[in-house]
């Protein structure tokens, strides 16, 4: 079962849990150039710019740093959407505790068509850094 957390409560999480990890599913760019939550974080791009397509060897790279099935494990993109995508990959190869980061880093976009301004791990003043 995938669960859905805010930001806030997976901040906690993973004060709670040590051992848990985070899998920041963003294309490289924006891991790196956006920023990125400071906590247990390992990059592991979902879709990677410019073709988009599905990193076919996704779960293979998760299972390098998730060796235990029932670690926790916390996605992140930027939004939500793509997080969730990868959970059910995960899901479906035997992962058992799976959590999206409801919001992503960045939020939703808002009336002017701008993020950041209505959730988002950075919106809610959680710790992050920027290259």
């Amino acid at each position: 079962m995938i669960e859905n957390l805010t930001p806030t409560h997976c901040f906690s999480l993973m004060q709670e849990n040590p051992h848990a990890v985070m899998i920041d599913v963003r294309t490289k760019m924006e891991h790196t150039f956006l920023g990125r939550p400071v906590c247990n974080i390992v990059h592991i791009a979902w879709k990677e710019f410019p073709d988009w397509q599905i990193n076919q060897q996704f779960v293979e790279q998760v299972s390098h740093v998730v060796v235990d099935k029932n670690t926790p494990i916390l996605l992140l993109c930027r939004s939500g959407v793509r997080s969730l995508e990868a959970a059910n990959l995960l899901e479906k190869a035997g992962f058992t505790w799976l959590i999206n980061i409801m919001e992503g880093f960045e939020g939703n976009l808002d009336a002017d068509k701008h993020r950041g301004t209505t959730g988002g791990w950075r919106f809610h003043g959680l710790p992050w850094e920027q290259s």
